[in-house]
C-alpha cells in the first residue's frame, strides 16, 4: 500500500515539473521572437541618409548662397559676440554640465544635420554618387566643395582689363608705363605679345591673375589651374635672379611670355626630420613643403595658396649661364664630388658650409606662381596676433595669458566680420603641417577687411612628423570659434571614404617630382590624420564649454531636415 502511494506521488511530481518546464520554454520563445522582430526594424535616419544626401545636391542648385561678404554691414552684424573664457576650471565644468543638460536635444539635432550634410556612410564605403571615382575626385564632387557661389560684382575682381576699342591692340598699351612691359623688339628673348580681351590670347599666368576675386585666389574648377601648373613645370626659363629680403635663398624665375615664378631649392632629403634642439626660426626651408602646402590648402577647400609645382632644373644652364645677378653668379663653384653648387646671399645659411648642389647639375626645386605686381595689386601686411616672440628666452603674451583672445576680439579687424575665423582657418592649416613660422599674413588692399587671407611662405612646414606642436592651435583653443563649413570639411576628411592622408597621397602623386620620390614620407601623411583628430577634439572641447562655437557661413545654404 505504501509503495503504491509513493509511486503515485512521484508521478505527480514529475508531471508538475514537466508542465513547468514547458511553460518556461514557451515564455522564452515568445521573448526571443519579440527581440528578433525589434532588431529587424531599421531606423528611419539610416534608411533616408542616401536620399537626403541626393536631395542636397539638387537643393544646392536652387538656393543661392547668402555670403557674409554681400555687404560690410551685414557681415559685421551677422557675427555674434564671441564667448569669454571661463575664470576657473571648476566653474567651467559646472557651466558645461548645466549647458549639456539643457541643450542636449538642440545639440543632438545640430549634429544630425551636420551628419546629413557631410553624407552618411554605409559600412565605411563611399556613397553611391561617388562610385567609380578616386577619393580625391569624390572629395571634390562632394556638396561641401560645390556650394553655390555669390554672384561676383565688378568690384569683386582684383584685376580687370580696360575696354579695347581696336581689336588686336597689345596689352602693353593698357598697362602702366613701367619697365615690366617692354615690347618684344626692345627686350631680347621675350615673345611677341598680342593680348586682347579674348581670354584665349592670354598666357596661363595672366589668366590666373585675372581670376583672383575677393573670396579666393583661384577657382578649383577653372581648367586654367592645370594649364598653369603644366606651364610652370615645362616653360623655358629665360632669367633667374635672387629675390631680395627673406632669411634664406629664393630666386625669381622669368619666362619668355613675361610670366614669373618663385623658386625654392632643395636643401635636404625629404624624410629628414628637424632636430628637436633647433628653434623654429633656425630651421631649413623645404621645397617639398611648399608643394605639399598648396595641395593641403586645396584639399581643405581654402584655395588661398598660389599654385606650386615641383621641377628638376639644370643649375648650370638654367641659372648660372643666364643670370644677370652678379652677386649670385659669384657664389657658384664645383664641389669636390664634382657637383655644381651655389649659395647666394641671404641672412641665414648662405655660405659654402650650406651649399645648394646639383647631382651633378640637376636640382629639385619648387616653383610657385607669382602674384600680381604690387604696382597693379598692392597688398597689406598684417602682424599676426599669435605671432611668436622669435626669441630663445622670451614668450609672447598669448603663450602666458589664457584669456588673450578676449583682447584680440575687441580690436579691429577681429571685432567684426570673418577675419577671426579666417585667422583660425590659417592656424588649422599650419597645425596640420607643423608650421610654427607664421608671423605675418597679407591681404589685397583693394578689398579692405572683407576678403580672404593669403596663405604664403610654408618652407618651414612638414619638418617633424613624430611630434605635434599644440601651441599652433592657440587661436582655436583660446577663441573657441571656427567656420561651420571648415568644421564640416574637417569631419568629412576624418572619415575612411575621404581620409586626409589618402587624399593627400593621391593629390601629391600628380606632381612631376613624385617620379623621383614621394613628396611626403609616409610618417608625414600619417601625422596629418593624427593632427586632424586633434583639431576635432579641440573643437569638441569648445562645444562642451561654450554655446556659440561655429561661425555660420552656411546661411542660405539649404541643409536637409
Amino acid at each position: 500500500m505504501v509503495r503504491q502511494f509513493l509511486g503515485r506521488s512521484t508521478r505527480s511530481i514529475y508531471l508538475g515539473l514537466a508542465c513547468l518546464s514547458l511553460a518556461l520554454h514557451l515564455i522564452l520563445a515568445l521573448f526571443c521572437l519579440s527581440v528578433i522582430q525589434t532588431a529587424c526594424v531599421f531606423p528611419t535616419s539610416s534608411s533616408s541618409s542616401t536620399s537626403s544626401f541626393s536631395s542636397l545636391k539638387t537643393d544646392t542648385q536652387r538656393h543661392p548662397l547668402v555670403s557674409s561678404s554681400s555687404s560690410s554691414s551685414s557681415a559685421a552684424s551677422s557675427l555674434d559676440k564671441l564667448p569669454t573664457s571661463p575664470q576657473n576650471e571648476e566653474h567651467s565644468k559646472m557651466g558645461a554640465n548645466a549647458r549639456h543638460h539643457t541643450e542636449r536635444e538642440s545639440f543632438h539635432d545640430a549634429t544630425e544635420r551636420d551628419k546629413k550634410l557631410i553624407g552618411a556612410e554605409m559600412k565605411g564605403k563611399a556613397t553611391p554618387e561617388f562610385k567609380g571615382h578616386s577619393k580625391l575626385e569624390a572629395l571634390f564632387l562632394h556638396p561641401l566643395y560645390n556650394r553655390p557661389r555669390p554672384e561676383l560684382q565688378e568690384e569683386d575682381w582684383l584685376l580687370r582689363l580696360k575696354d579695347i576699342e581696336a581689336e588686336g591692340e597689345e596689352l602693353d598699351d593698357l598697362l602702366p608705363d613701367d619697365d615690366q612691359w617692354h615690347s618684344a623688339s626692345q627686350e631680347e628673348g621675350y615673345d611677341k605679345t598680342v593680348w586682347t580681351q579674348d581670354m584665349g590670347t592670354h598666357p596661363p599666368w595672366l589668366r590666373f591673375h585675372l581670376g583672383i576675386s575677393r573670396w579666393e585666389l583661384y577657382d578649383r574648377k577653372d581648367p586654367n589651374l592645370s594649364q598653369l601648373t603644366h606651364y610652370l613645370a615645362t616653360q623655358h626659363i629665360l632669367s633667374a635672379v635672387q629675390k631680395k629680403g627673406g632669411t634664406q635663398l629664393k630666386l625669381i624665375i622669368s619666362f619668355p611670355n613675361y610670366g614669373q615664378a618663385l623658386l625654392k631649392p632643395m636643401k635636404q632629403d625629404r624624410d629628414a626630420e628637424t632636430d628637436l634642439n633647433l628653434f623654429y626660426f633656425s630651421d631649413f626651408e623645404r621645397h617639398n613643403a611648399e608643394i605639399a602646402a598648396f595641395h593641403l590648402d586645396r584639399a581643405l577647400g581654402f584655395n588661398r595658396i598660389p599654385p606650386v609645382i615641383g621641377r628638376l632644373i639644370n643649375v648650370s644652364k638654367e641659372i648660372r649661364q643666364i643670370t644677370t645677378d652678379h652677386k649670385l653668379s659669384r657664389t657658384f663653384f664645383t664641389s669636390p664630388a664634382g657637383n655644381v653648387c651655389f649659395y647666394g646671399q641671404c641672412a641665414y645659411y648662405c655660405s659654402t658650409e650650406h651649399p645648394l648642389c646639383g647631382r651633378p647639375h640637376l636640382l629639385e626645386v619648387s616653383l610657385a606662381a607669382m602674384l600680381p605686381d604690387l604696382t597693379l595689386a598692392p597688398r597689406r601686411s598684417w602682424r599676426s596676433p599669435w605671432r611668436r616672440s622669435y626669441s630663445r628666452t622670451k614668450l609672447a603674451q598669448w603663450e602666458t595669458d589664457p584669456n588673450y583672445c578676449d583682447t584680440v576680439k575687441e580690436k579691429p579687424p577681429y571685432n567684426s566680420g570673418s577675419r577671426l575665423v579666417d585667422l583660425i582657418d590659417m592656424a588649422i592649416l599650419d597645425f596640420l603641417m607643423g608650421n610654427m613660422d607664421r608671423h605675418h599674413y597679407e591681404t589685397f588692399e583693394k578689398f579692405g577687411n572683407h576678403t580672404f587671407l593669403l596663405h604664403l611662405d610654408h618652407g618651414r612646414a612638414f619638418g617633424r612628423h613624430s611630434r605635434d606642436e599644440p601651441s599652433i592651435l592657440a587661436p582655436l583653443r583660446q577663441c573657441c570659434r571656427i567656420r561651420h563649413s571648415t568644421l564640416l570639411r574637417l569631419q568629412l576628411l576624418s572619415r575612411p571614404s575621404f581620409l586626409l592622408s589618402e587624399v593627400m597621397r593621391e593629390s601629391l602623386a600628380k606632381d612631376p617630382l613624385t617620379n623621383v620620390a614621394p613628396l611626403l614620407a609616409e610618417p608625414h601623411l600619417s601625422a596629418l590624420d593624427r593632427r586632424l583628430a586633434a583639431v576635432l577634439q579641440v573643437v569638441k572641447t569648445c562645444q562642451d564649454q561654450h554655446d556659440d562655437v561655429t561661425y555660420n557661413d552656411l546661411e542660405g545654404y539649404d541643409q536637409p531636415d
